[in-house]
């Protein structure tokens, strides 16, 4: 969305670069207050940015 590194938008939320790739893989499901921290970030609803799968 903003064409950053997931190193850069590691640093930007205070969380590790694996973090971000993890979340990114869908092998990490972020806490609310690092989706929400992404939200505002990303200039994004949380809701734009995440979504429920069926089996949740």
């Amino acid at each position: 969305m903003k064409n950053i590194s997931q190193e850069e938008l590691a640093k930007q939320i205070q969380v590790s670069r694996q973090t971000i790739n993890a979340m990114e893989k869908g092998k990490y499901v972020p806490s609310t207050v690092l989706a929400l921290k992404l939200s505002r970030f990303f200039e994004k609803a949380v809701e734009e940015i995440f979504a429920l799968e069926e089996s949740d």
